[in-house]
């Protein structure tokens, strides 16, 4: 969390908090640029934004909004300078709902409009965990969570394997996949635009993963862990530490 003062509101159904210098009538301006977004696709449920920023008002800021659209979770999250960041969400939201209320495809493309934070550091602490049981889906329903959450990359128990695997944003159609062990592209694979990691998944410790992230310079890295040989996703952070998504332990998962 960057050091500096919180201000929280709750106009309406919106909730707004920020944290950092930003300016005091951003959080009025996040209720209406929000807001008409959320009227646009008939969202009656409200929403959480977080506005963070680093260094002086006129620095980076990042935007972070969640909403629930007919029982989907929504998330963007997004940086940019200073007002604009909240502009970027806005915008970013917008799509987001448009495609969901279609009944789209969940996008198969990296955003041009967010950069991966992907950059060499000194080794960075591991600041936020999560221990969670991942939901057992094909890519295609995985690849559609990590749109409607806005991540670069989402772990998931292959269905077709058993294994704990990720999709995420690379390759030259958009979305690549990997799994701990089996490198074969899934069973509907021709109704797929995916790419298989041709890999299997490193055994790390959390400290090794760790490294091997700073050093290299990595925006995130899915690994198996040796004690228990389930996946984990270790993700850089916009304050630049580290973020930790852990498969709980469990009994062997048996292969449909």
């Amino acid at each position: 969390m960057i050091a500096g003062e919180v201000m929280s509101e709750v106009r309406s159904n919106i909730e707004v908090s920020a944290c950092g210098g930003v300016r005091p009538g951003e959080i009025r301006r996040a209720e209406q640029t929000i807001g008409r977004v959320l009227r646009r696709h008939a969202v009656a449920g409200g929403a959480r934004i977080r506005l963070t920023a680093r260094g002086f008002a006129d620095g980076e800021t990042i935007a972070q909004v969640n909403v629930n659209f007919g029982g989907q979770p929504v998330r963007t999250q997004i940086a940019g300078p200073g007002v604009f960041a909240l502009t970027f969400a806005a915008e970013r939201l917008d799509r987001q709902l448009a495609r969901l209320a279609a009944l789209a495809p969940p996008r198969w493309a990296p955003d041009p409009g967010r950069t991966p934070l992907a950059y060499v550091s000194d080794e960075r602490p591991i600041v936020r965990r999560e221990n969670c049981e991942p939901r057992r889906c094909d890519p295609v329903a995985a690849a559609r969570v990590m749109d409607a959450l806005d991540y670069d990359a989402h772990l998931f128990t292959d269905i077709g394997s058993g294994e704990d695997a990720v999709v995420y944003w690379a390759g030259p159609l958009g979305v690549r996949m990997a799994r701990q062990r089996r490198m074969h592209p899934p069973r509907n694979a021709d109704e797929l635009r995916l790419t298989m990691n041709p890999h299997p998944t490193r055994i790390l410790t959390e400290s090794g993963a760790v490294a091997r992230l700073c050093t290299y310079g990595l925006s995130f890295l899915f690994f198996t862990a040796p004690d228990d040989g389930r996946g984990r996703l270790l993700y850089r952070r916009y304050d630049g530490d580290l973020g930790l998504v852990a498969a709980k332990p469990s009994a062997p998962i048996q292969v449909e």
